[in-house]
């Protein structure tokens, strides 16, 4: 597994959405641009960190996740990867930084991943999932479980 560069600057308030598809510049542009609409029911500003650094080319879930190990206050991680950059949707990887030993007990870490460690969601659900999450007013796997249901396994958005 490689190291990848720490990830600095992020504000607490900011989902973190590392670019990891450097295949076509266009479709990024676009996925980005659709994170930084306001959203929800009162149109909140769009708080997003973005990691837009080839050193993250091709990462893994698992290299992402250790290189955001340090940052406590990161519930979720969102990867635009090559699955992002080539639907319509432009659904982002949500990924959970929750590891079993931060669970209570291995049940704990279980029904958090539940339907998996990640998720898709579309750019707009990024903000839900993070605020969220951030608040502790809902938990990883009731996201993980609403993608689930969804025909393409995608979460929505509220």
């Amino acid at each position: 597994m490689r190291a990848l560069p720490a990830v600095t600057g992020r504000d607490d308030f900011d989902a973190l959405v590392v670019r990891t598809d450097y295949h076509d510049d266009q479709a990024w542009q676009d996925v980005a641009a659709a994170l930084m609409q306001p959203w929800g029911d009162r149109q909140y500003e769009a708080h997003v960190h973005f990691i837009d650094d080839p050193a993250w080319a091709g990462a893994t879930v698992d290299e992402v996740l250790t290189a955001v190990c340090g940052d406590d206050n990161l519930a979720v991680v969102f990867l635009a990867d090559r699955t992002t950059m080539q639907t319509e949707s432009h659904a982002l990887l949500a990924v959970t930084t929750l590891t079993r030993e931060e669970c209570v007990g291995d049940e704990g870490y279980e029904q958090l991943t539940e339907f998996g460690r990640d998720f898709r969601t579309i750019p707009a659900g990024v903000h839900d999932v993070h605020a969220n999450l951030s608040i502790g007013n809902l938990g990883f796997e009731e996201y993980a479980a609403w993608a689930h249901d969804d025909p393409e396994g995608t979460y929505r958005s509220f």
